[in-house]
């Protein structure tokens, strides 16, 4: 399903998706894009990452704040693996496993999760 939910991202270079699950409820969702309010639009003219656009994680970590919902113990599929940045807003949102499919050509974020006692799980589809 994160897979799928990737296809809604405008950007061209990477699409990725995540869910995030508790008590097998999915409770938030997210897609790597742009703001609330701003241009879908997440490369520039040299196919390079505008420094606004969110990632999929971060997008879901953030709906789910917004919503009634917590997501201490639940677990995060996403479609590759965490950046650091990510990592760090999944151990504050209390989740305590990622499920990933591609690996991300960085793995700080992985190791941060793993120094963290997050349960990584790397599932390639």
């Amino acid at each position: 399903m994160a897979k799928i939910w990737a296809e809604n991202s405008y950007c061209v270079r990477r699409k990725v998706g995540a869910l995030i699950v508790k008590d097998k409820m999915i409770i938030s969702d997210g897609y790597n894009g742009t703001p609330s309010g701003f241009e879908n639009k997440c490369e520039d003219e040299n196919n390079k990452t505008y420094p606004y656009v969110l990632h999929a994680e971060a997008n879901a970590i953030t709906k789910v704040a917004k919503s009634n919902n917590s997501s201490l113990g639940a677990t995060l599929y996403v479609t590759t693996s965490p950046c650091v940045e990510c990592s760090k807003l999944i151990i504050q949102a209390g989740i305590l496993r990622v499920v990933f499919c591609d690996k991300y050509h960085k793995e700080d974020g992985l190791n941060l999760l793993q120094k963290a006692k997050i349960e990584v799980i790397h599932l390639p589809f």
